[in-house]
């Protein structure tokens, strides 16, 4: 039997959460605007072995939070 893991969210950029507001929406706008058919965005997707981003939040990270805590990576 091969095991299959189900989907989760990984290898995220973050911010400083004293960032101002307008500054954070302008980072996320331009990396959710990268296109794999534009020149510029191709080279940056390659780059990180990516086909798109996609915004996230905290909450889509608890169930790699919880298998760390149950490894004994966290404490």
């Amino acid at each position: 039997m091969i095991y299959t893991t189900p989907p989760y969210f990984d290898y995220n950029w973050t911010v400083h959460a004293d960032m101002p507001a307008a500054l954070r929406e302008k980072i996320t706008a331009a990396f959710l605007a990268l296109d794999k058919n534009d020149p510029q965005g191709k080279e940056v997707l390659e780059l990180q072995r990516a086909t798109r981003f996609v915004p996230t939040k905290v909450d889509n990270y608890k169930g790699i939070e919880q298998a760390a805590r149950s490894a004994g990576l966290l404490k």
